[in-house]
Order: structure tokens, then C-alpha cells, then sequence
């Protein structure tokens, strides 16, 4: 019956409309009476409000509003409103049966009969609840988007509109490009563009790349507000909406300027260690060849000086001999010059003032410049100290100063340079093998012909020379380049084709007071009877050298290798001095040799000779402490002074270590001695024997030291060895005399060939060993002289 009913009711429009409402889920579909009392309810309403129907019609609709409203009249008003207008539409919180809250979208319609009067209210309620989340999610997102992006500063993040006009700008862009938002936006982004670039339209091809692809990458220069260019990486993304219309374009600007500068720094950082090594391994190579080309010159030299007695008389073969003892010298400069870029040669540093040095040498470098050239040398004022071999600085400038002449074509004008100067963490960060501090520099400037920028990373490497074939070796700037690396220095060029070429030479700074520097003397060549054992692998160079040593007078026994040498020292023959070879096939080797002959034989002397000494008896460039080095090729002379030299040396130990203290009478009671020797064990001694003699003594153990104390302290004998380092006390007793001419001198040797310049300075000579006898004899004789 009640279907029925359904039925009949569905076939009227009324019907009809009832069932519809109360079809619908969704909406709550309601009406209300003239007071706002619910007077129906539909499934929608008792779906999301939680009422059923007969809980809830005949009660007010306030029912569903907050307390909050409540309190403040809005159910009323709400009415109020829809009668007056007709509607009222409203979005708000509402409350279901159980007190829970969801957002409402509701309308309220008057319903009038057909004469006008107020009838009630028609009200439809939407649970917007869901809706509401997600719109507020976006909203939270999209703030949160827009901090991000407003907070990075590392990132230029903005928007274009679809013509490239600036339509956003975040914190970022204003960092890195200088604009505020409002100098910017509106304005077109080629601004950022160089001349160059929008005159070659790469903001037009940017931007109709991100439209048709969707995305444009590139880097390049960008400009600044303040004109300053910077370099960029960007990227252009095309924003299009749902139906694909394009809107504008996301634009992503970074700064890589610092990383564009650290990778070039990388680069050349590779460059540089790329080159260290090239040049490392010629190194190794040329000084293996230095070595053996040393050997051969040896052998050259040795028979020619020989040779020389043989002829003696003989003037046209005099000269011959003396051409081909010329042309060996050029050999061994070229060896020494190989030597020298591998750092293999032992240097003689000394505390030198390059000022003083480089004043020296003007008038060397204008003989060896001709007149045409124009020198100028210019030291700066206050100029610091630095550790360095004299000689080889010398060799240093004038291959530069060659090398410019040449660049000049014989005419121009050549500047050098000295100066203080301070490289920092910056620059050495750049350049391998290099600390921070301060250097003296020299600098050596030509108006010549200029370097091109594609060779000037192979000027350093030996043999490659810009000259013509027959102009050069190719070996000076190789020379320097080895000689400033093993000074612990570093060598900078700067070139421009056509207008000159600066090498700039730097060398750390030494606090240490100035070395008085003395040239060689040509003492008398003096042999001798002691039994020396020659050890060289090399059977042309070994017989050389013994008969050099047979002809000076010495008993001489020869072994080819270190392991044969030490079978004769263990044969019991008498050994005075060792002559022995540093570079020698076989497993033992030369210094291992040495220290096991000493201690079979702790009176033997030692002297190494090589024309590569490797590592062996030569760390950092110099020689190691107490050992003794003749280089090849040597000649005659220099091999007869270095034998006297060693085994003097040897003996004054001898008679140290047997030395007693003695009983002598207190005679020299006011007199002060200074001592000057490098021998620890020898200084000790004669301490010893001259405090026995009754003398006041003062020890040192350089020239150096020795001046010092001069200047500080009264003293009445100079007692010095002859062969100091450095400074030699030949040197030290000419300056003392200069200075102090009152001053009683002893000169200490086992060379008499110092007798004349001992007799010129009025310097007694006592020859090394010497015992306290002897030692007596001579304090005797100076104070005569003093008196």
C-alpha cells in the first residue's frame, strides 16, 4: 500500500520533487518555518549532520552553528538577510549531532506564497570540509614555496611573462644581480645580457628554445646592476597551463664564477704538476748522462795533464794539448750545467747580499754584452739577505743576461733588478714546491724580440733553445731553472712578443749576517808518501787517477767496487786516505764502504769524488756533514790540494785523540786566543792543549762567528785553520789584518803552499798535525812579533 502511495505521490510534480530531494546524499536539503524551525530533513542532512528526522524537526537551526555565533546573533541575521534579499549565501564552521565541526557551504532561499507572504526558508547545507583541507594544504604549500624561494640567496628564482618581462624576484636575484624588486620588474631580462650577447640574440634564442623544448640551459657572462660582469649558469623552464597555452618561463640564475676561477686554478694546478714531473724525469735522465759524461772527461783530462809533463819544451804540442785541456773545460761546464737542472750539483751556499753581488759583476756583463747594449742595475734600498751559492748565482744572471742580448740582437738596453719581496698563500697556492714568505727577488728585464706564449712552457727543458742552431746550447735557462729549485727559490717569466722578455728570480730570505766572499788562491802543487786507495768502477777514469796520485808521490792500491775495496782494507795493508768513487755498481755502496773502513781503520781518511752524487753523500742540495767531495772531472792541482787538504784534516784528529794534557808553566797566562775550526773534535783538542799552555781561550767555529767575536771582546792571537767552510780562514786572516793590524795570527794548514801569503800578513804557519809542542812554538813566535 505504501508503494502504491510512492507511486501515486511520484506522478505529481510534488511527488516528483519529494523524491528527488530525497534522493540526494550529498547536500543537506532542508526546509525551515517563519521562526526557523526545521520543518523537514532529507538523507543528505541526516548523512553529514548525524540528526535523524524526528530528532530534529520542530527544533531551531542555530542548533548547527558554533557557540561563538550563537552568541553573536549570526542564525538570526542569516534569516533576517535571506528575507530581506531574498538569499543568503554563506561559507562557515558548523557542528554535527556529535559535536564534531565541518566547513559549510550554505544557502538560505525565502519561500513566499503567490501573494508575497513569507512562508518559510529553503536551506541546502555542503560538507566543503575536504575541499576546504586541500585549498588550505595548497595555500600552505604555496607559502611555503614562496619563503623558499624569497629565502635562497644562492639562486636567482624569478618569473618571466611569455614576452621575457622580469614579473617576480626573489632575495637571490637581488644578491647576485643588485636589484631591488622594484627597479626590476616589469623590465626585460636581455638586460642582464652583455652587448655582445643581445646584439647576437642569446636572450631571443633562449627563450624560443625553453618554448618549443620546454627547457633552455646555458653559461655565460651575465651583468650586474653596478655594470660588473659575473659568470652565470641558467636555466629557462616554459610554465604552460592544463590546455598547454603558454604562461611565461621559470628562470634559475646562479653565480659559478668562483667555481669557473677554482677550476682554472685546478687546470693550471695540473698544468704546473705536469710539467714538474716532465721536467723531473729529464732531470733523472740528464743527470745519469752527466755522470757518465764526467767519467769521460775525466779520463780525457787526466791523460792530457799528464801528458803535458811528457811534452814539456814541446810548444806547438804545449798548445795542442793545452786547446784540448780547453775544450774540456767546455765539456765540464756543460756537464755542471746538466747538473745543475737535474739539482744534483752540490752547492756552496753562503749568506750573500745580492745587491753587493749583482754590483760586482757590471763590469763582467758589459765585456761579455758588448758596448751596444745599455746595462742598468738597480738595488733597492734596505735589501734582505739570502742563502745562496755565489757562483751559481753569478752563472744565473749571466745565462740571463746572455740569453737577453741575444733576444736584442746585440742592441738594446738590459735592466737587473734587486729587491724585497713577500709571495703570499694565493700565489703559492699556484705553483708547486713553493712556500709562503719573504724572498729576495732579481729581476733581469731585456727590450728584446719576446717569447711566444705557446713555448714558453718548454723554455725550462734542456736542449730547447729559440736561438738558431749554432746561438746556443739550449742549457742556460734549463741551468737556472735547476739552480733556483734546489735553492729551495722559484724563477717567473713574463714575455710579450716584440717588447721584451723579465725573469724574475726569488730566493727565501736568510736573517743571518753577510759571508765575506774570497776568490780562489793558486797555492803551489804539493804530493806526498802516505798510501792512498783508489775505488772506481770505470778502469779508464781509475788508472788516470792512480797515476795522477803515483806522480805526486803517493803509494797507491786500486780496486774496481766498494766490495774489493774492503777486501784490501781487511788485508792489513796500511791505508792513509781512501779515494773512492760515489756511483758504483754492486751492493754495497761508496758511504757504506767509508763508514766500514773507519771502523777498521779508524785513522783512515776519506775523499768522494762523482760527476752525479744522486743522494748518496748529498741531501737538500749540499753536502752532508764531515764528508769531503772532489767533482769530475778534476785537474791535477785541484786533486794534489784535496788529497794535503783530507789528510791534514786526518791527522791534526790523530793527534787530538792521542793528545795528553801536559804540564807546561803558565807563560801565556794574558794572552787570549781565539780558536777558529770547523773540526768538532780537533777545536776541542787545541781548546785542551792551550789551556794546558796557559792561554785564555775562545772558541768558534766559522769566519762568521769569528768576526762577531772580534767585534765584541778583546783578543790577542788569531789562531784559524786554513780550510773553513765558506769562508776560508786564509780570507778571515786578510780581514783581520785589514782591521786589526795589533792582532797576532797563526795560521793552521796542512798545505805549505800558503807560505807567501802568511808571510805577507805577517801570519806564523804551523803545519797541521801539529802537537803542543809545535803548537807552543807558534804562540811563542806571534807574541815576539806582537811585542
Amino acid at each position: 500500500m505504501e508503494t502504491s502511495n510512492r507511486f501515486e505521490a511520484a506522478q505529481t510534480s510534488d511527488g516528483r520533487y519529494q523524491l528527488l530531494v530525497e534522493a540526494i546524499t550529498d547536500y543537506a536539503i532542508y526546509m525551515l518555518d517563519r521562526g526557523g524551525r526545521v520543518t523537514s530533513w532529507n538523507p543528505g542532512a541526516r548523512r553529514f549532520k548525524g540528526y535523524e528526522a524526528d530528532e530534529i524537526i520542530g527544533r531551531h537551526f542555530s542548533t548547527f552553528y558554533t557557540d561563538a555565533e550563537r552568541s553573536q546573533n549570526v542564525p538570526a541575521q542569516a534569516l533576517a538577510e535571506a528575507e530581506r534579499t531574498g538569499r543568503f549565501e554563506r561559507e562557515g564552521w558548523r557542528v554535527r549531532k556529535d559535536g564534531t565541526h565541518f566547513w559549510a557551504h550554505v544557502v538560505i532561499d525565502a519561500i513566499r506564497s503567490p501573494a508575497g507572504a513569507l512562508v518559510g526558508f529553503a536551506k541546502i547545507t555542503r560538507d566543503l570540509t575536504e575541499r576546504r583541507a586541500a585549498e588550505t594544504k595548497l595555500r600552505e604549500s604555496e607559502e611555503q614555496f614562496r619563503l623558499l624561494v624569497q629565502s635562497v640567496t644562492d639562486y636567482a628564482i624569478y618569473m618571466l611573462d611569455a614576452g621575457g618581462h622580469v614579473a617576480s624576484w626573489n632575495a637571490g636575484a637581488q644578491h647576485i644581480k643588485g636589484y631591488a624588486p622594484e627597479e626590476i620588474i616589469g623590465r626585460h631580462f636581455s638586460d642582464f645580457y652583455t652587448e655582445a650577447d643581445r646584439a647576437a640574440g642569446l636572450p631571443r634564442i633562449g627563450l624560443e628554445t625553453a618554448t618549443r623544448n620546454g627547457r633552455w640551459e646555458n653559461e655565460g657572462q651575465r651583468v650586474r646592476k653596478d655594470g660588473t660582469a659575473f659568470w652565470a649558469h641558467v636555466v629557462i623552464d616554459a610554465i604552460r597551463d592544463d590546455a598547454g597555452k603558454l604562461l611565461g618561463f621559470a628562470k634559475v640564475t646562479r653565480d659559478i664564477t668562483e667555481r669557473r676561477e677554482a677550476e682554472a686554478a685546478l687546470q693550471a694546478a695540473q698544468a704546473t704538476m705536469i710539467r714538474s714531473q716532465k721536467l723531473e724525469a729529464i732531470g733523472q735522465l740528464t743527470g745519469g748522462v752527466a755522470h757518465d759524461f764526467n767519467n769521460l772527461l775525466q779520463v780525457i783530462s787526466g791523460n792530457l795533464q799528464l801528458l803535458s809533463k811528457d811534452i814539456a819544451g814541446n810548444a806547438r804540442a804545449e798548445m795542442r794539448v793545452q786547446s784540448a785541456l780547453g775544450g774540456v773545460a767546455r765539456g765540464s761546464k756543460l756537464a755542471s750545467q746538466l747538473l745543475a737542472f737535474a739539482r744534483r750539483q752540490p752547492l756552496e751556499p753562503r749568506v750573500v747580499n745580492a745587491g753587493r753581488l749583482l754590483r760586482g759583476m757590471d763590469e763582467m756583463l758589459r765585456r761579455a754584452l758588448g758596448g751596444e747594449i745599455e746595462v742598468e742595475t738597480v738595488v733597492a734600498g734596505g735589501l734582505w739577505n739570502s742563502l745562496v751559492d755565489p757562483d751559481q748565482l753569478e752563472n744565473a744572471v749571466l745565462n740571463l743576461a746572455i740569453n737577453a742580448r741575444d733576444a736584442m740582437n746585440g742592441e738594446g738596453r738590459l735592466t737587473i733588478e734587486a729587491s724585497n719581496a713577500f709571495l703570499d698563500d694565493e700565489y703559492v697556492r699556484q705553483h708547486d714546491e713553493l712556500s709562503a714568505g719573504q724572498y729576495v727577488m732579481i729581476a733581469v728585464t731585456d727590450t728584446g724580440t719576446g717569447i711566444p706564449p705557446d713555448i714558453l712552457e718548454r723554455v725550462y727543458e734542456p736542449f730547447f733553445t729559440t736561438k738558431a742552431e749554432d746561438k746556443g746550447t739550449g742549457l742556460g735557462l734549463a741551468m737556472v731553472y735547476g739552480f733556483l729549485k734546489q735553492s729551495g727559490g722559484h724563477i717567473k717569466i713574463y714575455s710579450e712578443v716584440g717588447a721584451g722578455t723579465t725573469v724574475k728570480l726569488y730566493f727565501p730570505r736568510e736573517v743571518a749576517s753577510e759571508d765575506t766572499l774570497v776568490g780562489a788562491t793558486s797555492d803551489e802543487i804539493r804530493g806526498g808518501e802516505e798510501t792512498i786507495l783508489v775505488v772506481e768502477d770505470d778502469d779508464e777514469v781509475r788508472e788516470v787517477a792512480v797515476s795522477m796520485l803515483t806522480e805526486l808521490g803517493y803509494r797507491v792500491v786500486k780496486a774496481r767496487d766498494a766490495a774489493s775495496a774492503l777486501v784490501v782494507v781487511d788485508s792489513g795493508i796500511p791505508i792513509d786516505l781512501i779515494f773512492t768513487d760515489v756511483m758504483m755498481p754492486g751492493s754495497l755502496r761508496s758511504p757504506d764502504l767509508a763508514r766500514k773502513a773507519k771502523e777498521r781503520l779508524p785513522n783512515v781518511a776519506v775523499l768522494f769524488t762523482s760527476g752525479y752524487t744522486q743522494n748518496a753523500i748529498v741531501h737538500g742540495g749540499r753536502l752532508d756533514p764531515g764528508v769531503e767531495l772532489l767533482a769530475k772531472p778534476y785537474t791535477r792541482e785541484s786533486l794534489a790540494r784535496k788529497i794535503r787538504h783530507v789528510l791534514a784534516n786526518q791527522a791534526q784528529r790523530r793527534v787530538a785523540q792521542g793528545s795528553q794534557h801536559s804540564a807546561n808553566e803558565k807563560t801565556f797566562k794574558d794572552a787570549t786566543v781565539l780558536l777558529v775550526e770547523d773540526d768538532d773534535l780537533i777545536r776541542f783538542t787545541t781548546m785542551e792543549m792551550l789551556s794546558d799552555i796557559g792561554c785564555k781561550v775562545t772558541e768558534a767555529g766559522t769566519a762568521q762567528e769569528a768576526l762577531k767575536i772580534l767585534d765584541e771582546q778583546p783578543v790577542d792571537i788569531l789562531l784559524t785553520d786554513v780550510g773553513l767552510p765558506g769562508v776560508s780562514g786564509l780570507q778571515l786572516a786578510r780581514d783581520v789584518y785589514a782591521r786589526r793590524p795589533d792582532l797576532s795570527l797563526i795560521l793552521a794548514t796542512g798545505d805549505s803552499g800558503v807560505k807567501s801569503e802568511a808571510a805577507r800578513l805577517g801570519a806564523i804557519l804551523i803545519v797541521k798535525p801539529y802537537t803542543p809542542a809545535s803548537l807552543r812554538q807558534g804562540l811563542e813566535h806571534a807574541m815576539k812579533k806582537r811585542r
